[in-house]
């Protein structure tokens, strides 16, 4: 009897919520389908996102192979720095795997995965994605491109960088504490002086 109780109570402690207290505690992956619109070997996206300040990472894929998307995270993970959960609507053996690859090129990393569809973030990650899809949609329909690997970082900055009303604020301000900067487009100067900077002196003197 000691034992059945033991074990409901322990399933209710899995099922609870778990809520990100900080930047990096849990973070989603995920893949976007883009074979439609396939460009020389590239064919997928890889969505990355923190689950406190919402800031996501984009990143041309040539495949959903697990070492594929543990390579891309590294690079991710060396910059920002490692989740301590990490999930994916992609389901949890997809997460594993990812994880083992990800433990093969950085040994001392330690992290778990989470359960897919997490109640704290699903809708974010499904809205996320589908803006990323529709403002490259767009961006390829206005500029009758088909390179979408290459405004992908751009897709990345206008979602960084754009107002989150989930967090009442921008993923960029977020996660650094201030809005995005565009360069001088970010100065409290008159465009008509901006355009005519060159060099550190001629902005020195216009602010004078």
């Amino acid at each position: 009897m000691s034992q059945k109780r033991k074990r409901s109570t322990t399933k209710g402690v899995v099922v609870k919520p778990i809520l990100s207290q900080d930047f990096g505690s849990r973070a989603q992956v995920d893949l976007i389908d883009m074979q439609s619109m396939c460009k020389v070997s590239y064919s997928w996206i890889l969505v990355y996102q923190d689950h406190l300040t919402k800031y996501c990472v984009l990143r041309p894929l040539t495949s959903k192979r697990a070492a594929e998307v543990a390579w891309q995270l590294i690079d991710i993970f060396l910059l920002l720095g490692a989740p301590q959960i990490l999930q994916s609507d992609n389901g949890s053996e997809f997460t594993a795997s990812v994880i083992t690859e990800l433990k093969v090129i950085w040994p001392d990393l330690l992290m778990v995965h989470g359960k897919p569809r997490h109640p704290e973030s699903q809708g974010s990650v499904e809205r996320l994605n589908c803006d990323v899809k529709d403002i490259l949609t767009a961006w390829l329909g206005d500029n009758d491109s088909t390179d979408w690997p290459t405004r992908l970082r751009f897709v990345q900055f206008q979602k960084n960088s754009g107002y989150h009303s989930g967090i009442k604020q921008s993923p960029f301000k977020a996660l650094l504490g201030r809005d995005a900067q565009v360069g001088l487009r970010s100065a409290s100067l008159p465009n008509e002086i901006l355009e005519l900077l060159v060099s550190e002196d001629d902005l020195m003197a216009a602010y004078q």
